[in-house]
């Protein structure tokens, strides 16, 4: 949720860090470095800050918050631009518990050092969700990290609490400890960070939001243009138009955005900045790099340029160090571009003639987020040099020494370019070695990627005049199993269900560290996988209808064959290969008016309505008349079983000691059921399912041939049915004219 207008409590006093012998006073806070990649003046500075947690509760915000960086970390552009990155944690120490109004107006006010409340700080003109705070009591925090700044800092405040909530503006907001609030996180810092804008189509949940009537928004991601509007002016997302988008779908236009239903369009059907757990689109995923790059240095130091340089030495340039790629340097001497080496130029080796001459560094960043020259141009950093040839370079103590590196306390990724930072003697090139897996590698940083490197744990060196570096590479994708619940029929990863049913995912790696996990839809984009909205404890739940929790549906899948993938990401940023199982969801039986359970000893006659047998065990003929139907859910059936034009029979997982027979059934679902007899299916001209099912006489049908669901059956008696596999194989449920998607 965007707040477009700052929203300012009482004030709370502020408490200067301190080491208290007994109980920490309330107010207190101190700075803990989570992540340094840099010196703050050249780094995009993240503070995280706490508010309503209570001494007691310190280890509870330090768990919100690894669980949200680490989330983070999963999430485009930050996964690849984590180097780009400081992260400070500040533990504030809270007198209360939570924070005000708390799930609603007629909640406790809880005095905090944050003032952080729902409904817009207990404000109830506004929304349950909006999480704000005292702004100044923020910054006066945030200003405990040296060399930090409102232009190189975001501030990210958690709330002890695990109601849904968050807001974004100036700085951003989320609840700590919801199921979903580690995605609430990313979607606010879209809005403090990136400056995009909400593409719901409601402001208030479950109020229409209706028709936009304004001009054309000056949000990137939000217009009034069609797609050829787009193309003929180039302008908004054109680039990105007919692209697969990162969070599913392709990008085009979409109606709803700006809190509004009709009048105005987004480019993706569901991005995070419309649906938590999906990613930013490409459109977002574009800006977000660009706010990220702006708050560093992309050319972090350089060779001195105030004066004219001899011609006898080495210009070099520091670039900033993206994850998975290397930005890259480019040089021209009087305006022509030449070969360099990397980000060093020798200058000795251009034999350049007598006189000045201009050296330009160019360094951009070659990432495929980025389509858009202008944004192109402003990730881009440039370094001016005269050289002068008359200049004799004076004698350098500099020695060749490690200045900084990639993090070496945590594994790397199979694909990351590892780098080493060195001191640069001005006469001279440091030669830095690279050593994995017995081969050698020169230069100032590695691509991993490009090493194909086999699974497993690998240990990689960089030295430099008798200095080492040592990393683990972690090269093993993480695991990830699922579970789902109880099926009516299974074969290998093909499931059948007749309802609702549940999938929890569960991510492992052989290294310690946060695995996140996702799946997909029928190839829609990934999902973060959180578990339930309600609780990340329960599994997701899918549904023909979905599940309405606060005016949003969670989990709606249409009836039909769906194919679902999943994988996880570890701590590395490996991702394991996408595995997948199938799903099958046909109709629910009909509404029982007669319900039979326990010992059913005689015949059993249906004359009309619906008689479930539920777990029952039947002994004697059952026989469905005209228009009647029946259901039965395991159990056991001790005799023949005739149906002549019913309107529906369902055997759900049940046993049959006897022959079967139907006819002219206008709805037929036998799945995973046990067959002992022969099998008769005549007049079939309605839905027809059999499925999973044993049958160990004859089977024979007449009318069509029905459906299997892709779970086949096993027919030991031999199949009259048409092509329905005998157990070798599955047919296509889509391809079956007798089932009604």
């Amino acid at each position: 949720m965007r707040i477009f207008a700052a929203v300012t409590l009482a004030a709370t006093v502020f408490t200067a860090p301190a080491a208290p012998a007994h109980a920490a006073e309330p107010g207190s806070a101190t700075v803990v470095p989570v992540q340094v990649t840099g010196a703050p003046a050249k780094r995009f500075n993240l503070i995280v800050m706490g508010d309503g947690y209570t001494e007691a509760e310190q280890d509870e915000y330090r768990a919100d918050v690894d669980r949200h960086l680490n989330v983070m970390w999963s999430i485009e552009p930050f996964k690849s631009y984590r180097n780009y990155i400081n992260v400070y944690r500040i533990d504030i120490v809270s007198g209360e518990s939570g924070i005000s109004c708390d799930p609603g107006l007629d909640a406790p006010r809880r005095d905090t050092p944050l003032g952080m409340g729902f409904w817009g700080g207990c404000n109830p003109s506004s929304v349950q969700r909006l999480i704000t705070m005292d702004n100044a009591a923020a910054t006066r925090y945030a200003d405990m990290v040296t060399g930090t700044d409102a232009g190189n800092r975001q501030i990210l405040a958690l709330a002890n609490s695990g109601t849904y909530g968050g807001a974004g503006g100036a700085y951003a907001t989320a609840s700590g400890s919801n199921s979903m609030s580690a995605l609430i996180s990313p979607h606010e810092l879209g809005h403090s960070l990136g400056g995009l804008q909400d593409e719901y189509d409601y402001y208030q949940r479950g109020v229409p939001g209706g028709a936009y009537t304004g001009p054309e928004p000056a949000s990137a991601h939000h217009t009034l243009l069609t797609e050829q509007q787009m193309r003929e002016q180039r302008t908004k997302w054109w680039r990105w138009l007919g692209e697969e988008s990162e969070s599913g779908g392709k990008i085009g236009r979409y109606e709803g955005g700006l809190y509004y239903t009709t009048g105005v369009w987004r480019p993706s059907a569901h991005s995070m900045m419309k649906t938590l757990g999906y990613a930013y689109d490409q459109v977002g995923r574009e800006v977000m790099v660009q706010r990220i790059t702006a708050k560093t240095a992309v050319i972090q130091d350089a060779t001195p340029a105030e004066a004219p340089v001899g011609a006898d030495r080495v210009l070099w340039v520091e670039p900033m160090r993206p994850v998975g790629h290397s930005l890259v340097t480019t040089w021209t001497v009087d305006g022509e571009e030449i070969e360099g080496g990397r980000d060093a130029l020798d200058l000795r080796t251009l034999e350049l003639s007598p006189g000045r001459h201009t050296v330009t560094a160019t360094v951009t960043d070659p990432t495929e987020f980025i389509r858009d020259p202008e944004i192109r141009k402003a990730v881009s950093a440039t370094r001016t040099w005269t050289v002068d040839t008359a200049i004799t370079t004076p004698p350098d103590a500099t020695r060749p020494a490690f200045v900084s590196s990639t993090p070496t306390d945590r594994p790397v990724g199979r694909d990351d370019v590892v780098y080493v930072e060195t001191t640069h003697p001005a006469t001279s090139l440091p030669e830095v070695t690279w050593t994995l897996n017995g081969r050698r590698y020169q230069g100032t940083d590695l691509d991993l990627g490009e090493l194909d490197l086999p699974e497993g744990t690998h240990t990689l060196t960089a030295t430099l005049a008798g200095e080492t570096r040592t990393w683990t590479v972690d090269a093993t994708a993480p695991r990830t199993a699922y579970e789902l619940s109880e099926p009516l029929a299974r074969s290998a990863d093909a499931y059948v269900y007749n309802g609702p049913f549940t999938m929890k995912l569960t991510g492992e790696d052989d290294h310690d560290g946060y695995v996140v996990s996702e799946s997909r839809v029928d190839g829609d984009g990934w999902f973060n996988y959180f578990g339930w909205p309600t609780s990340s404890e329960l599994p997701w739940r899918f549904s023909e209808e979905g599940t309405e929790i606060d005016s949003l549906v969670y989990g709606k899948l249409p009836r039909g064959r769906h194919t679902i993938e999943y994988r996880s990401m570890d701590a590395a940023g490996n991702y394991g290969e996408p595995r997948s199982f199938t799903v099958t969801t046909i109709a629910p039986p009909p509404a029982c008016t007669r319900t039979i359970t326990g010992a059913h000893r005689g015949p059993l006659t249906v004359t009309g309505g619906v008689t479930c047998l539920d777990g029952a065990e039947v002994t004697g003929a059952v026989t469905v008349r005209r228009g009647a139907s029946l259901v039965a859910s395991g159990g056991r059936i001790t005799g023949a079983f005739s149906a002549d034009r019913p309107a529906e029979v369902h055997l759900l997982g049940t046993r049959v000691n006897g022959a079967l027979a139907v006819h002219g059934a206008e709805n037929l679902t036998v799945v995973g059921a046990d067959l002992r007899g022969a099998a008769r299916l005549t007049g079939l001209t309605g839905t027809a399912v059999l499925s999973g099912s044993t049958i160990t006489g004859a089977l024979s049908c007449s009318g069509g041939t029905p459906a299997d669901l892709g779970v086949p059956n096993a027919v030991k008696g031999g199949s009259g049915c048409g092509d329905l596999p005998d157990g070798a194989r599955g047919r296509a449920y889509e391809a079956v004219q007798h089932v009604r998607q």
